[in-house]
Parts: structure tokens; sequence; C-alpha cells
């Protein structure tokens, strides 16, 4: 495989993100990352935090929360290389759009790691990870 010149690691608010965003970051070391924020709209069936918040004080705190996990994971020399992005949208239909429309080369996301047995998974749906993979174009990876 050829080392992908762009990468997209998105974040919904779930745990694990930083070993996503590790990953990227020493697996891909010349690249440039972009870290992007999904604010799921407060319309969609669940909510990425499950609180229901004003939208200004949800994406100013989305914000913050993609600038920690930035700064607790990468050194300062690597930091120059990484922008935030926000986006609003089902995380199962922007990151593919964004990653289309933006020239990425590659996705790297964190998995669904609960094991919901398969009636929940029937009720809820599939995991936003399994659809990123369908409907992407480019190669992503999947941290479990």
């Amino acid at each position: 495989m050829i080392d992908p010149d762009r990468v997209l690691v998105p974040t919904l608010g779930r745990p694990h993100e930083d070993e996503a965003l590790s990953y990227a970051l020493e697996t891909f070391p010349d690249a440039e990352l972009t870290l992007l924020v999904v604010v799921t709209p407060l319309d969609a069936p669940l909510s990425e935090g499950g609180v229901l918040e004003r939208d200004e004080q949800r994406t100013t705190q989305a914000r913050a929360s993609a600038e920690e996990l930035l700064e607790s994971v990468a050194d300062p020399d690597a930091t120059d290389r990484v922008r935030i992005e926000l986006v609003e949208g089902r995380p199962g239909t922007v990151v593919p759009r964004y990653t289309s429309e933006s020239g990425i080369d590659h996705v790297v996301m964190a998995g669904d790691r609960t094991r919901l047995n398969g009636f929940i998974r029937r009720f809820l749906g599939r995991d936003i990870a399994t659809t990123v993979v369908e409907r992407t174009a480019k190669p992503v990876t999947v941290l479990e």
C-alpha cells in the first residue's frame, strides 16, 4: 500500500478515539491529518452524548473535546500537521461525503467495542464503522 497524503480521523465523542488518532499519527508520519468532529443533529434518533444541548454549546464543546484529544495524544511537533474540522450530520453519511469531497486518501476510526447482542443490534441498526466502511470509496482502518 502506498502511504496516503491525507488521512481522516473522525471523532464522534466515543471511547477509544485517542487510539485511532495515535495510530494514524504513528502509522502515517508524513500524512496531513484531519480530525473530523461529527456533531449529530438533535433531531437524530440518538445524539452522541445522549444529552440534548443547544447547538452552539454542542459545537463549542465538540471542538474543545477534539482539541483536548489532540493535545493528549500528539506531541507538539505533530500537532502542526493535524487540523480540526467540524461537521454536523449523521456520521454514516457525513464521513463518506467529507472523504470524497476533501481528497482524503485513508480513514482511521475507532470501532464499536460494545459487543451488542443480535436483538439490540437489530434495534439500533449497524454500527457507524460498518456503515462508513461500506459507503467510503477509500481504505478505512477500523480499530477494534
